[in-house]
């Protein structure tokens, strides 16, 4: 890994900073000098990660927001280059995943995926490119996929990600002459709160091998601690969002001449998990 303070005087934009994925990585870059840019909706959580940041010695702004509400990102992303003159790393990680078949799936479930998944992460896409335009950032745009994408069975979800995938192959074909890269991340099964909309039977098998007793309700957040006795507990099969996070740091760590294009993440036993 790299030294700690390697992104000092850096400005960082993460999306579902809240919690898992985007809460370990706002956290690292924290603690690498970047003053980050904490979005998400609850926040409590947000002022949580923040406080914790501050108390690292880093500096981190909080911003409770909707990212699907039209012009949501890119006045958040204006913010950030009012308030610091800069923006450096961009990392779109905000999503979900309502799993069921094609057949019996619900429209606003699928609408909900595709705003949050593909269009919130065009916008910050677009958004930050600006931004690192403006300031001549030698910028870095990291977007969170998944394995799913590698699967062509992946149903919605899948679909969204694939999404992912081919934009971030077509946007960094378009910034080939800018000192601007792009890093598509894939996480394999990842001990989050992602899987709070799937069925409470497939929730609590995991809960009950990694030793736990206590009730799951749909949509229910797990707190942090809980979700990290999980990690801790079935790392064959899970992994640790600090795990993806540290991925996040290596790619956005490289000098410019460098372009990480893809990086997998996943726990040594595969998870295929029907649509």
């Amino acid at each position: 890994m790299t030294d700690a303070h390697t992104l000092h005087g850096k400005t960082a934009i993460v999306t579902g900073a809240s919690s898992g994925i985007g809460r370990a990585t706002a956290e690292l870059l924290g603690q690498k000098g970047a003053h980050v840019y904490l979005v998400g909706r609850t926040q409590t959580a947000l002022d949580e990660v923040r406080n914790l940041i501050v108390k690292a010695g880093g500096t981190a702004s909080v911003a409770c927001v909707n990212i699907n509400e039209t012009g949501r990102i890119a006045s958040l992303v204006q913010r950030a280059l009012d308030e610091t003159t800069r923006l450096d790393i961009m990392v779109n990680n905000a999503g979900l995943e309502y799993p069921g078949s094609i057949i019996d799936g619900e429209a606003d479930q699928w609408r909900e995926m595709v705003d949050t998944n593909i269009l919130a992460l065009l916008s910050g896409c677009q958004a930050g490119v600006k931004a690192m335009r403006t300031c001549g950032a030698q910028g870095h745009i990291v977007n969170v996929s998944s394995v799913s994408a590698q699967r062509p069975n992946s149903g919605v979800y899948g679909a969204t990600k694939h999404a992912v995938n081919v934009i971030s192959s077509s946007l960094r074909d378009e910034l080939e002459d800018d000192d601007i890269r792009i890093t598509n991340v894939m996480p394999g099964a990842t001990s989050t709160n992602f899987a709070r909309n799937f069925p409470p039977a497939f929730a609590e098998q995991f809960i009950n091998a990694a030793g736990l007793d206590i009730p799951f309700t749909p949509g229910q957040r797990l707190p942090a601690e809980i979700l990290n006795t999980l990690a801790n507990n079935l790392k064959p099969m899970l992994c640790n969002p600090i795990d993806v996070a540290n991925a996040v740091i290596y790619a956005v760590s490289q000098p410019i001449n460098v372009n990480i294009a893809e990086i997998v993440v996943r726990p040594p036993r595969a998870m295929n998990v029907a649509h």
